[in-house]
């Protein structure tokens, strides 16, 4: 079931077309990652989502219901965390939340128990009673998370929430949102940094100027534009033999032997064949030390698609 669903959708500024007919699908679950560099028509698109900005053209759904025409219905279900966002210095880790539980009609019973679990959930529980302005950038960054998941939202859209953080706050971050998804939140995440989405996210949105270069699964979009996947295959002293019984198989294009015992194999079947072609190696005799998917590359499937335009 589609949880985002973006038709069409674009945006104008006087002369300038911040997004041209965008479209995407996000699935209940999707940790979708929006990349692509400033400028590019990122924020445009989730402050569209978040019920913020109206679009030009062009339709967005949130779980089925029209942005435009029931943003009230549409910000009960999100959590929205923008680029830049506003705390309140003079007010407590726990006050903070507590504003916008009294916000979204939590009652007072409720509010306290809503609060530790979403503290214990980012890991600022030992932060609940420091101020806001005494808090690292790092733990502001996840009290605004925090703040996000006060309702219990499906789905959360995040722009940059990595932004501006050391490299312990960006893998805290990142595991968080792991997190998040294991819980089974639908989750926008846009970054311009690609290392921050490239092992956590299941699906990604490549925008450039205002459009959408591609979107999907990464690893359909990988074998698209590869072709065949690739595996990596180490043998025990059998390179020649095992070339030989590999390319014999129906759905093995090419072998390369790269070094010594270690083959790179151009392979168009699907993830359910993988276990057929090691048993096939077996019946031949082949003695396999390692069998491995080539890992996904999501810095070289940008640099292939974008063409370091920006607005």
């Amino acid at each position: 079931m589609a949880m985002i669903e973006v038709r069409n959708l674009s945006k104008r500024y006087k002369k300038l077309d911040a997004l041209s007919g965008v479209n995407f699908d996000i699935e209940q679950g999707d940790i979708f990652g929006y990349i692509g560099p400033n400028g590019a028509g990122k924020t445009t698109t989730i402050k569209i989502l978040a019920t913020l900005l109206l679009p030009t053209d062009g339709m967005a759904f949130i779980d089925g219901i029209d942005v435009v025409r029931d943003p009230m219905s549409v910000r009960r279900i999100i959590g929205y965390m923008p680029d830049f966002f506003g705390v309140y210095d003079e007010m407590k880790a726990w006050e903070y939340l507590d504003f916008f539980a009294a916000c979204y009609r939590i009652p007072k019973a409720k509010r306290l128990g809503i609060i530790d679990d979403v503290l214990e959930l980012t890991d600022l529980t030992t932060k609940k009673d420091v101020f806001v302005h005494e808090l690292s950038r790092g733990m502001k960054q996840r009290l605004c998370l925090a703040r996000c998941l006060v309702h219990d939202p499906k789905i959360l859209l995040l722009d940059e929430p990595a932004s501006g953080l050391d490299p312990r706050a960006r893998i805290e971050l990142r595991e968080l949102l792991k997190e998040l998804g294991r819980m089974g939140k639908t989750i926008l995440v846009s970054s311009h940094i690609l290392t921050e989405l490239a092992d956590f996210c299941n699906t990604v949105g490549i925008i450039e100027v205002g459009k959408m270069v591609l979107h999907g699964k990464i690893e359909d979009i990988l074998r698209e534009i590869k072709g065949a996947r690739v595996l990596e295959i180490k043998v025990k002293d059998q390179d020649e033999a095992a070339k030989e019984v590999l390319l014999s198989h129906d759905k093995v294009e090419d072998v390369i032997i790269a070094s010594p015992g270690f083959l790179k194999v151009h392979f168009n079947g699907e993830t359910d064949d993988l276990p057929d072609l090691m048993d096939y190696l077996k019946e031949g005799g082949i003695r396999v030390l390692s069998f491995a998917e080539e890992e996904t590359d999501l810095e070289d499937l940008f640099m292939r698609v974008t063409k370091g335009i920006v607005t």
